[in-house]
């Protein structure tokens, strides 16, 4: 299965109706937040694939220019908190970021904890369904220590400890620009996870690997 995960940043090369022949045939496309909901919906215009996506911390209501309102991408679903299967593939997502002042989509620790305490839930009720572990965590923030950066762009303890017990195969997550200069972006094995810093856009091929005994008991 061939992703594109996009964040943070709208590429010029990919806005045009040249798309295809820079990603090729893609088979879904995540979004990790901070981008304009119109983005989003060109994307799976042109590629004619399912869009699924989470909020990054500066996510807003979009005006066109034609007055009127965007509040989120037609066409694309929400995986905030939510498990769906998509071509063999067991994917998950949690929006937003470790808060550092008052605004949307920013989440004390304690927050986080009791969040990814529901997403666990639905976690472990999907493995059991569909008997595979989890293959995609897609994420706005990085896991705390693993990409991130101080102040406003730190990670969450709670997500690094989910990320930990249930060893997602990809971890996919915006937040940290790439010229921030936050050490390096490149991907990174842990554990069982490879974290992929997606800001801008990447292209991943994923094969299903449906045996949940490689997933940690839970």
């Amino acid at each position: 299965m061939r992703l594109l995960s996009v964040s943070d940043e709208v590429i010029d090369q990919l806005q045009t109706a040249n798309l295809y022949n820079r990603v090729g045939a893609v088979d879904a496309i995540v979004g990790c937040g901070d981008l304009p909901p119109s983005y989003l919906e060109f994307l799976v215009s042109m590629l004619n694939v399912p869009c699924f996506y989470v909020h990054g911390n500066h996510d807003a209501p979009e005006q066109r220019a034609d007055g009127t309102v965007l509040l989120k991408p037609q066409g694309c679903q929400s995986l905030d908190l939510r498990v769906e299967q998509v071509n063999g593939l067991l994917l998950a997502g949690i929006g937003g970021v470790l808060r550092y002042r008052h605004g949307d989509f920013q989440y004390s620790e304690a927050e986080w904890q009791r969040r990814l305490l529901l997403l666990s839930i639905r976690v472990m009720l999907a493995q059991q369904r569909y008997r595979q572990r989890l293959d995609v965590l897609i994420t706005h923030a990085p896991p705390a220590g693993l990409h991130d950066g101080p102040g406003a762009h730190r990670g969450p303890q709670a997500l690094r400890r989910f990320i930990e017990r249930f060893g997602p195969r990809y971890v996919i997550h915006g937040h940290v620009h790439l010229n921030y200069g936050y050490g390096d972006q490149s991907p990174l094995q842990h554990g069982r996870s490879l974290i992929v810093n997606t800001c801008g856009y990447q292209v991943l091929e994923i094969e299903p690997v449906a045996e949940l005994s490689k997933a940690r008991s839970v």
